[in-house]
């Protein structure tokens, strides 16, 4: 699972065979909290 549809392209592109048959979530969550931020955590 990734937050933004970016997130999803970077991975794609660095590791395009390991990920060519798995699914990858985007929660279309902007990237904009800190780690560990109390609200994101309420929404994961």
């Amino acid at each position: 699972m990734v937050m933004e549809h970016k997130h999803r392209e970077r991975i794609v592109a660095t590791f395009p065979r390991l990920v060519e048959h798995l699914p990858i979530h985007v929660l279309d969550i902007p990237d904009e909290y800190r780690e560990m931020d109390p609200e994101l955590v309420e929404l994961l």
